[in-house]
């Protein structure tokens, strides 16, 4: 594994919930054709626990990690942010500490223009 950097080509994960399925998989296709993403991983099924308008409230949903770039995080995030069906969207960037080199290249090759 590799440290990465901090330029634009540094690996980011964002991490986001949706209400299920189809709409998890429309904002992943829409990030990968869009060159925001690399790869958008769909985990269904995930059981969430939160508070909502002062209730504590439970939900099953569909979490949806996403593989990109520094360069492209801010607009990944915005893309997510418009096409989310959520009030509130969970929409969170994390930073990749290392990476194994070929796959970074990777990520940073998918989300270039062509």
């Amino acid at each position: 594994m590799e440290p990465v950097g901090s330029d634009d080509r540094t690996p980011v994960m964002i991490w986001s919930t949706w209400p299920d399925e189809p709409s998890a998989r429309a904002g992943a296709r829409a990030l990968v054709e869009a060159r925001l993403a690399a790869c958008a991983v769909i985990l269904p099924a995930i059981a969430s626990v939160y508070r909502w308008n002062g209730a504590v409230e439970e939900a099953t949903e569909v979490g949806l990690l996403v593989k990109t770039r520094a360069g492209r995080r801010d607009a990944a995030m915005a893309a997510i942010a418009r096409d989310h069906p959520y009030e509130v969207p969970a929409i969170l960037a994390l930073t990749v500490e290392a990476a194994a080199r070929a796959y970074g290249d990777w990520i940073v090759a998918a989300t270039s223009e062509d």
